[in-house]
């Protein structure tokens, strides 16, 4: 399958969205006007640009308005339609992308529309050119790609086809089916856009919120499939507006948006297996990968040792061992829960997770498969008598190791520690429950294709939390399985330019048990501190549950929060954050299948009271100046700032 990304979808300069493209092994690109018009070099020097990175310049876009006007504006059109067509023929472009009319339209008369598509097809056939109908989704009366064929059908010109694009389409809740009807000769050219659902109006939400495929809730393989099945075979190619991307790394986003094509090619393909088709796109397979069973461990890198390990010994894991030979690591386990921790770093740098590692079937095909995907290998070195870890790196840097799924529930890299070979039989903590990663807001649509791509998980219906400083948007990916389970979060955009997020939303472990009272006794026992959760909580968990008296008195002596749906029960406790890294202990009962999101807020502003000292009106001061430390909420009691 010939790939291409429109220029429109990267930020920085049109010669630096060529290079990146090229980078990250596109086919070629669609030409934005506007990327040319402001770009200090000549078209033949783009063209030359293109030859030497290798890339096919496959459409110049857009055109506009120009159908369903009156007789003196149309004459004008061809005017400039005219220049363009010289221009096109200095890059060496020969398809060009005319979309329906939006702003000058004032003939609703497909036959008139047809004429001036014919007409305008003479025209560009003198220079080479194929014109791709589209229509646009917000097109005064041209809007939806069947009446856009049928304009092409009644021009009749040879020059003149269509371009599909996916948004314009399943943002209208279009049936793509016809696309089939289509014959493949007259589809000039597509485009893809993926989106999450909004209500909103369509021309905002194609101008600010599209999306790579896989990285929204349209059905993007149901419209290749489509595609697929009319005969297509030209270039497939990215058209995405989104603020984030214009925003970030060129490079980066260009290696998203080809990991996009290559995984929906490859469930295009599957999608396909055993099915007619007129004559396929060329489908390349990737390597299969199946879902993971698990966690196999955590890893944390901590210049805060002694904090982090009296952390974990206080919620009941046991020193298992230090490694062999990386002198500065050491593991630490409770049942099947395997946490690695790490101190090869400076004094007092910041406690963060730093990899996770799965069970899979064949981690050697799991890595071939996420390399096909662009991901970068992690170099990792090992002694000859130790174990060979193979992992890549997530989007937001974290190292994601795919680990031989252990036969006996115990990995053979453990024994590099010297550690116990069997599992403690009767551990209060069972597993991990989920881990809960904090994404950079540039980077989390590229972080929900990378696990649905890379791991085969998928994504759940985002929810947005309320917390102090604005709502936090969160995203369950998840295995069908449900062994793994991986909620995505990603900050208020004004808490991610300030020091809070560093701070209030930090990433963090949850570790599921038997009995929560239980873990959180002994826990306490050992010196634990607990998030606080304020009495206010307490009573409304009492307003809104039927809770006897003595079990609410029981979760508020241990900080405990609760949870009921229709399925079951969700009891479970946070610590305090070491840097960017808290855990949290659950107990799910009677099939509760959520993660206790009406208590999210209540963390949130724990969290936030404890890195943000309370703020008061200085009582000495005549222009009544906010001070910190005066509340009596941790002051010193003295009144001193």
């Amino acid at each position: 399958m010939r790939t291409s990304i429109a220029t429109v979808c990267l930020s920085g300069t049109l010669e630096e969205k060529m290079h990146a493209a090229a980078e990250a092994g596109f086919d070629g690109i669609e030409v934005f006007e506007q990327d040319l018009v402001v770009s200090p070099s000549s078209p033949e020097q783009i063209r030359d640009l293109a030859a030497e990175l290798g890339l096919s310049l496959d459409l110049y876009q857009p055109f506009r308005d120009i159908d369903a006007v009156g007789p003196e504006q149309f004459a004008a059109n061809l005017q400039r339609a005219e220049a363009k067509f010289r221009l096109m023929d200095r890059l060496g472009i020969t398809t060009m992308l005319v979309c329906s009319n939006v702003a000058t339209a004032e003939i609703d008369d497909d036959e008139v529309v047809a004429d001036q598509l014919r007409r305008l097809g003479d025209l560009a056939s003198g220079y080479g050119v194929r014109l791709a109908y589209e229509a646009l989704a917000w097109g005064r009366f041209i809007n939806d790609f069947e009446h856009a064929q049928r304009i092409v059908d009644l021009a009749d010109h040879p020059n003149v086809g269509t371009c599909l694009d996916s948004f314009h389409i399943l943002s209208r809740a279009w049936d793509p089916a016809p696309i089939e009807d289509i014959a493949a000769e007259k589809i000039f050219f597509v485009q893809l856009a993926d989106a999450p659902l909004l209500h909103m109006d369509v021309l905002s939400w194609s101008r600010h919120h599209r999306v790579f495929p896989g990285e929204g809730d349209f059905d993007m393989v149901g419209f290749m499939t489509h595609l697929v099945r009319a005969g297509y075979d030209g270039p497939v190619s990215l058209e995405i507006f989104n603020d984030a991307f214009r925003q970030a790394d060129v490079h980066r986003t260009a290696v998203d948006g080809l990991r996009s094509l290559r995984w929906l090619e490859d469930q295009t393909r599957r999608a396909l297996d055993g099915r007619p088709a007129r004559g396929r796109l060329q489908l390349q397979a990737l390597p299969p990968v199946e879902e993971p069973d698990g966690y196999d461990f955590v890893e944390i890198r901590t210049g805060r040792l002694g904090e982090t390990t009296r952390l974990l010994h206080q919620l009941g894991f046991a020193l298992g061992g230090h490694h062999q030979s990386k002198e500065h690591v050491q593991v630490w386990v409770q049942g099947p829960v395997r946490i690695i921790v790490n101190n090869a770093v400076p004094e007092d740098a910041p406690t963060e997770v730093a990899a996770l590692g799965f069970e899979v079937a064949d981690p050697a095909t799991a890595l071939e498969r996420a390399t096909r995907l662009s991901a970068r290998p992690v170099s990792r070195s090992q002694r000859d008598d130790e174990q060979v870890l193979r992992g890549v790196f997530a989007p937001d840097g974290t190292e994601i190791f795919f680990c031989q799924r252990p036969g006996n529930g115990v990995p053979a890299w453990l024994g590099e520690f010297g550690a116990d070979e069997e599992i403690e039989t009767g551990a209060l903590v069972t597993g991990v429950d989920h881990i809960n990663m904090a994404q950079p807001w540039q980077h989390y649509d590229e972080a929900v294709l990378f696990y649905t791509s890379v791991l085969a998980l998928a994504a759940q219906p985002a929810q947005d939390v309320p917390g102090p400083s604005g709502l936090v948007r969160s995203q369950v990916m998840r295995s069908a399985n449900g062994a793994v389970r991986m909620p995505l979060n990603v900050a208020p955009t004004a808490a991610e330019q300030g020091s809070f997020v560093g701070a209030a939303y930090p990433e963090h472990v949850a570790l599921s048990c038997t009995d929560v009272f239980a873990v959180a006794r002994r826990a306490r026992r050992r010196g634990l501190r607990f998030l606080p959760v304020p009495q206010n909580y307490y009573d409304d968990l009492d307003a809104r549950f039927d809770l006897d008296d003595e079990f609410v008195a029981a979760l508020q002596e241990l900080h405990l929060l609760y949870d009921r749906d229709a399925e079951g029960e969700f009891l479970h406790f946070y610590t305090q954050t070491l840097g960017t890294v808290f855990f949290e202990v659950v107990e799910r009962r009677h099939g509760y299948s959520g993660f206790g999101a009406p208590n999210a807020p209540v963390r949130l502003a724990a969290q936030y009271r404890r890195t943000h000292p309370p703020r008061t009106t200085d009582p000495r001061s005549r222009t009544g100046r906010e001070v910190r430390g005066t509340s009596p909420i941790g002051s010193t009691g003295t009144g001193a700032p």
